[in-house]
């Protein structure tokens, strides 16, 4: 599933491509797993929509949309799910399998929503959208620590509830806690605020990297113009278990936390 830095790249590139187009249609597949808000409302409410920006929130891609007669923007919610790309392509090109959106726009290129296994998500929001928790680029190494304060949890099953932090998952979760040198076992509560300090600049220098390389493409992820990203290259524990530690050579091992493969250096991290 694609996370924070997919989703980044992703509405980063759509929205270089077409903020400020106006939408002169829309056409969806009807598959009704794919639709958390009524296909009718969908096409209601970004016909004749202006793209104001596109944007990232948590794991989900937020489009703004002005709206004639409205002076309150909606919002279309795109959550990429599995196998879910979001991709701006000329209108002659042939529609690939699998597209449950297309929003056609002003300058002849379409907005299209693809997703094969169909786990990916479309809804309206009229209401702006926050996400479920608290934004890992942006919070502050005391408000990072503080969020897991008291928590039973491991810190790796933590740093996964979307509730507590959104947008980080099973790459960068695994990646960030190697970089800080901390067992994925460990309860967050019970970490000291160095420790989570050194976790929240690791999270923070892991995402910034992982977004400038593009994200990382380790199943069906692609970005805007269908190019795969490349921080895969760059991981140190993830998807590498009993491969040597690049530190210190060690054999990586592999643990199940929280109902997640997860994976790190018994020698490196504490």
């Amino acid at each position: 599933m694609p996370e924070l830095p997919e989703v980044e790249t992703v509405a980063n590139g759509v929205d270089a491509r077409i903020r400020g187009q106006r939408i002169l249609r829309v056409w969806t597949s009807g598959k009704p797993q794919t639709f958390k808000s009524p296909e009718s409302e969908l096409a209601e409410t970004l016909t004749h929509g202006e793209i104001l920006r596109v944007r990232r929130v948590g794991k989900t891609i937020v489009a703004d949309i002005g709206r004639p007669n409205h002076t309150v923007p909606a919002q279309l919610l795109i959550h990429l799910g599995m196998t879910g790309r979001l991709l701006v392509s000329q209108s002659e090109v042939p529609v690939p399998l699998h597209t449950h959106l297309i929003l056609s726009l002003a300058d002849g290129r379409e907005l299209r929503f693809v997703d094969p296994r169909r786990f990916g998500r479309l809804s309206i929001a009229h209401e702006p959208y926050l996400g479920p928790g608290a934004e890992p680029t942006t919070i502050s190494p005391d408000a990072f620590a503080d969020l897991f304060k008291g928590r039973k949890l491991a810190i790796k099953a933590a740093l996964l509830n979307q509730s507590i932090l959104h947008g980080v998952g099973n790459i960068y979760a695994d990646e960030s806690l190697f970089r800080a040198g901390i067992r994925p076992r460990r309860q967050a509560g019970r970490l000291t605020r160095a420790e989570l300090h050194r976790l929240h600049a690791a999270l923070q220098k892991v995402l910034a990297h992982a977004i400038k390389l593009g994200g990382s493409s380790v199943s069906d992820y692609v970005d805007a113009d269908g190019i795969r990203g490349f921080f895969q290259l760059e991981h140190k524990v993830y998807s590498r278990a009993g491969e040597l530690c690049h530190d210190c050579q060690a054999p990586l091992k592999k643990i199940i936390v929280g109902g997640r493969t997860t994976i790190y250096c018994p020698t490196c991290q504490h």
